[in-house]
């Protein structure tokens, strides 16, 4: 459910429920569950999580639900959470009867058939949780069961943290509804999962096996409504700009260069008079060796000083240039051969692609105008290993550095408790069930542990659900038709009012009834009798 503040001083408040939310994206912060993991502990929102049901439902009756309730509820549920609802059902909504189950046992129930054995070994795998539970002679065996804390959600968390770092460019885009998403539509668990990262380092198996995601983008270049003459005017007066700027440039080093020039020149005329010692004092000055250097120096300066003018003299006489009838001569620049400047260079290569911009269509190539860079392919997500590492944290926790067992290693642990006739029975019905069991090749993946562990040429049958999401209803459903003129399972008011909201009525697919057993604690009379005897006459605050 999503609260929003509303209007100030709380008018307007709306709430939303479940699939009234649309996309949860926007809202994520905002969003509120009553429960903690597969635990309900906020019954305000569970209240308001049932009304709403009730009114989708259609139910009409007025001040009551009167309507018997089938509940699910976590496996080993503690009494308190128990209690809590029932409170909630009875004393809220007044319900006439009330039953409490395991959604997993739900869902073996629904697919039971004719030559299956009422035992067998659930494996429920759900958004949250793992669970492992024995079942024997058609009753969960609770002490046994295990729960591992790894579902869905941690696989959609990981998926997203994985693809982050992969593109960081992307890094708003890659949502948890995304990753939902890649995870029901490309995800699949590995038979042998160091075997098939092996074969994803081959690039052809790459090629072959990799699933692509388009992420949406927007197409439209910025400043496209911008009027194609205020284009030209701003493109005529950066050029006009640049070519102010190049002019004053050159009349700066020109004016550097003809100082140094008439440095080396003087110190020439030094030469030539004889003065030898000034000569050589100003020789070390320019960090020289020789008059051949000098005379070197003196050649290039007075090339680039010539030069520089000549520029200048041209830039003047040609300062007007026609930006929108024909192609936009560059202004005067020095050949890349001369002593130009780094910035000079650099401030040009900056309206390189204005000017190409104004080429006539017939200088310019056909393929000039394909955009080198494809916006579409930038946005494009590619699922390589990712495919099989998300999934991979149910068998192997430690990928993301849960300190738990796996499925298989919890599934022997399991197996282990029993006797070895009591496991040749378990395992001839391994149920998959939960909708964290739908990947391909899970199945394959039990069947080979099995294989590993079982002793040899025993047998084992593993069977998948026929609808691992909504089989726990469906065998509700038929639990519901098959035992609603029965007492057995059903709480009614009566039992609600004389044994707690803790109490539950046990069936075939529901927890096991552990009821608080208090300490009884002696008389009080006694106890304090007791250390007067023994003391006699002694101190009454040690008495006492």
């Amino acid at each position: 459910a999503a609260r929003s503040r509303g209007a100030r001083g709380g008018a307007g408040a709306e709430t939303q429920v479940g699939n009234d939310l649309g996309s949860p994206e926007p809202l994520r912060w905002l969003l509120r569950s009553p429960f903690d993991r597969n635990v309900p502990v906020q019954l305000e929102l569970q209240e308001l999580l049932l009304d709403h049901v009730f009114q989708r439902l259609g139910v009409s009756s007025q001040g009551c639900v009167d309507h018997p309730i089938v509940l699910t509820e976590a496996v080993c549920n503690p009494l308190y959470s128990r209690q809590m609802m029932s409170e909630l059902l009875f004393e809220c909504y007044q319900v006439p009867k009330v039953s409490y189950g395991v959604d997993s046992l739900y869902s073996f129930y629904h697919n039971r058939r004719q030559s299956w054995p009422c035992s067998g070994l659930v494996i429920s795998s759900g958004y949250q949780c793992t669970h492992i539970l024995p079942v024997l002679e058609g009753r969960l065996d609770a002490k046994n069961c295990k729960r591992i804390n790894l579902g869905g959600c941690q696989a959609a968390v990981y998926l997203q943290r994985l693809l982050q770092l992969k593109y960081p460019g992307h890094f708003a885009a890659i949502t948890l509804s995304r990753m939902e998403e890649i995870l029901h539509e490309h995800s699949y668990i590995a038979e042998d999962y160091i075997e098939e990262l092996q074969k994803w380092r081959c690039p052809e198996y790459y090629e072959n096996n990799v699933h692509k995601m388009q992420l949406p983008f927007s197409n439209k270049l910025l400043g496209s409504t911008v009027a194609s003459e205020e284009k030209q005017e701003k493109r005529q007066q950066q050029l006009r700009r640049l070519q102010e700027l190049n002019a004053r440039r050159r009349e700066e080093k020109l004016q550097l260069d003809q100082e140094r020039l008439d440095r080396l020149l003087y110190v020439q005329e030094l030469l030539e008079d004889g003065q030898m010692d000034q000569f050589h004092k100003a020789l070390v000055e320019l960090n020289m060796d020789s008059a051949e250097e000098l005379q070197s120096y003196i050649n290039k300066l007075s090339l680039s000083v010539e030069q520089t003018k000549q520029k200048i003299l041209q830039s003047e006489v040609s300062i007007e240039v026609d930006v929108v009838d024909s192609k936009p001569e560059t202004p005067d620049l020095e050949p890349l051969g001369s002593e130009q400047s780094l910035e000079d260079v650099e401030s040009i290569n900056e309206f390189e692609p204005l000017f190409a911009e104004e080429q006539p269509e017939v200088e310019k190539p056909v393929a000039a105008v394909q955009p080198v860079f494809n916006l579409a392919e930038y946005h494009q997500l590619f699922l390589g290993t990712e495919r099989i590492r998300a999934p991979e944290i149910v068998f192997q926790p430690s990928l993301i550095g849960e300190d738990q067992a796996g499925i298989a290693e919890t599934m022997q642990y399991v197996l282990e408790r029993y006797s070895k006739e009591q496991q040749a029975i378990l395992v001839q019905n391994v149920f998959l069930t939960g909708g964290n069991t739908m990947y391909p090749g899970l199945k394959a993946r039990i069947q080979k542990e099995l294989l590993e562990m079982r002793p040899f040429q025993s047998s084992f049958q593993v069977h998948l659900a026929s609808s691992p999401v909504l089989d726990a209803w469906y065998g509700a459903r038929d639990w519901a038709v098959e035992y609603m003129t029965r007492e057995e399972g059903w709480i009614a008011r009566k039992d609600y009012e004389e044994k707690g909201g803790e109490y539950l009525k046990e069936h075939c697919a529901s927890n096991v009834y552990v009821p608080i057993r208090l300490p009884k604690q002696a008389p009080r009379t006694a106890e304090a009798s007791a250390p007067s005897r023994a003391s006699g006459t002694g101190n009454p605050c040690e008495q006492a």
